[in-house]
């Protein structure tokens, strides 16, 4: 689905059996030919889980994503050609009304977990819900261009209509979200509406209230330790592999939730987890001396692709308790000049390894046809620069030190502000550490600290005119390639529109409104070259305007246990695909 980060044939309700989806045969470069079942995939991840709740989930790893999975949704993009393909839908869309209808026939036989048939109701039910502001949906932004609400409605049981206020170049992707139970949600929305819908599985529900669309449902979760997901027993049922098994081979999925990312490499190095986000040289050098060693049975593959993550420092803009702070912070002459404090070479080759590229701009650097259109546009890059920052420092009135080397206003006051990231992420510690360095360097004082993550997304998804942070640094992932700008990043009144968040959600500058504009026009262009001078024009005002500092992009690297089957062939992964479809993985 978008980032994030989706003829009326009288038709009724059915669960008899059609034609499965089935997972090509070239989407594997070891295919499971003996049928080999059960067995668990262990992954990990850093932090404690917020909730179970699809509709309040903002986390890029969740319960309610693994669940459904990534590619649960109407269509699904093909590794091999980037094209949509039918996934939950029973065949193509119908497109009339000049690309802005699409109708859509639901494949029949489909199941949630606890055997109810899934039907145009789920579909309509999620809809609603993600659409009421007043649940709060990390989603809500999807379903909306230009404030103009897309629409759906229900044919008949087994048939959809989307409808689209304009042309959209990711209407497919923006149609392929995944359904939530109706007799579960939408029960509780019709009695209680929104407040009801956000007390709903926390992470104290018990497993047996789990309902899930998607290959994996809820065993057990364990705070702090560990999640245990078992597959839905009636995926099976219309999703095949090209021999016409059920999938999925394995049995569970785990999550071990680990402190930080050295445990984390330490739990892969020693056999307990079956994958790893490496992300510096130093992670790879470490499990290669163990593959080689004999001490590792592990596959590794280094510098896939570039990573389809950005990393950034966001400034708040909405600090209305403190006008000093505020005023620093909208102050393009400011955020310029930390984009030149910003030493992403040395980010690259303390932090990284080497393993990296710089980043100035929202698009991730895998998206290279736009990242390239961009910069023969114009599009520019504030680069590592301490005189230039000084320069432009000098210029907003803080041309004087005290004595301890921090720059001070014309009443002596101290030029700071206060940084967090998410504690556990190494590697991002140590970007916040490298800037802080550098801003001391010019005079920047710099309170940097590591903080819960729940805590960190909490405040940078705080609305009103007193949000409560100075700084953020994280990062996103998730999006399209189609249209690599983020729905609910870059217009104006979107969930993750960091840096200006105010309750009515209004532009505050004549660059962000040409932003939010570019956007849409982008958006709504079907074709290809067209749209990436429009995303070059985006990328020029955003480049201006310094809204979020980029800093660096990691490189993607695979490494896996040599235990697991059914990874891509190499040719297919990257880091927007992954490295494997985990229906496919099945245990050697």
């Amino acid at each position: 689905m978008k980032k994030a980060l989706f003829l009326a044939l009288a038709m009724a309700a059915t669960t008899s059996m059609a034609a499965p989806f089935v997972f090509p045969a070239a989407w594997t470069a070891e295919q499971n030919t003996a049928n080999k079942r059960g067995g668990e995939f262990r992954n990990y991840t850093l932090s404690d889980f917020k909730t179970i709740n699809p509709f309040t989930s903002a986390e890029a790893t969740s319960v309610p994503g693994t669940m459904a999975d990534a590619s649960i949704g109407l269509f699904r993009q093909d590794p091999r050609t980037n094209e949509f393909i039918p996934y939950m839908a029973e065949g193509p869309a119908v497109v009339s009304n000049n690309n802005k209808r699409f109708v859509v026939k639901i494949r029949p036989g489909m199941k949630f977990s606890d055997g109810q048939p899934i039907t145009a109701d789920d579909w309509i039910t999620t809809w609603k819900i993600h659409t009421d502001d007043k649940v709060g949906s990390n989603s809500f932004d999807t379903f909306f261009i230009n404030d103009k609400p897309v629409t759906i409605k229900k044919i008949n049981d087994m048939t959809l209509q989307f409808d689209f206020p304009t042309q959209s170049s990711t209407a497919l992707s923006i149609m392929s979200f995944n359904p939530w139970p109706d007799h579960v949600f939408g029960k509780a929305y019709r009695a209680g509406g929104a407040e009801a819908i956000k007390k709903m599985w926390g992470l104290g529900t018990n497993p047996s209230e789990i309902v899930s669309p998607g290959m994996w449902t809820l065993e057990s979760y364990k705070a702090g330790e560990r999640v245990v997901l078992k597959a839905n027993k009636f995926f099976g049922e219309w999703n095949k592999d090209s021999k016409g098994n059920a999938l999925p081979y394995l049995n569970t999925y785990s999550y071990r939730i680990v402190p930080d990312l050295n445990a984390g490499l330490a739990a892969f190095l020693a056999g307990q987890i079956d994958t790893f986000g490496a992300s510096k040289a130093d992670d790879l050098a470490q499990i290669k001396k163990a593959i080689d060693a004999g001490n590792l049975k592990a596959v590794l593959k280094a510098n896939v692709s570039p990573n389809a993550t950005s990393s950034w420092i966001t400034f708040n803009w909405n600090k209305s308790a403190d006008p000093a702070k505020q005023a620093l912070f909208r102050d393009v002459r400011f955020r310029r000049a930390m984009s030149h404090i910003a030493n992403r070479d040395a980010m690259i080759k303390l932090a990284l390894g080497g393993l990296g590229s710089e980043v100035y701009f929202s698009v991730y650097p895998i998206f290279k046809d736009q990242t390239n259109a961009g910069l023969k546009a114009g599009a520019p890059t504030y680069k590592y620069d301490l005189a230039q920052a000084s320069k432009l420092l000098g210029q907003m009135g803080y041309k004087k030190k005290n004595a301890d080397g921090y720059l001070v206003d014309s009443k002596g006051k101290v030029l700071e502000f206060n940084l967090a990231t998410n504690a556990g992420n190494t590697v991002r510690e140590q970007l916040g550490q490298i800037f802080r360095d550098e801003a001391k360097k010019v005079g920047v004082k710099v309170n940097f600290t590591p903080i819960d993550f729940n805590t960190l997304v909490g405040q940078l998804t705080a609305k009103g005119e007193n949000r409560p942070f100075d700084a953020i640094l994280l990062g996103l992932s998730g999006g399209t390639n189609i249209w690599p700008f983020g729905v609910n990043v870059v217009p104006c009144g979107t969930n993750l529109h960091s840096y200006n968040n105010p309750t009515d959600g209004k532009c505050l500058t004549s660059q962000e409104q040409l932003m939010t504009k570019q956007y849409y026009q982008g958006d709504a262009e079907l074709n290809t070259a067209k749209r990436l001078a429009i995303g070059a024009q985006l990328m020029k005002n955003e480049g201006e305007l310094q809204p979020v500092i980029y800093l660096v992009g990691t490189n993607y690297h695979v490494t896996f246990n040599d235990r697991v089957g059914g990874e891509y062939p190499a040719d297919l992964m990257d880091a927007y695909y992954g490295s494997r479809d985990i229906a496919l993985t099945f245990i050697k």
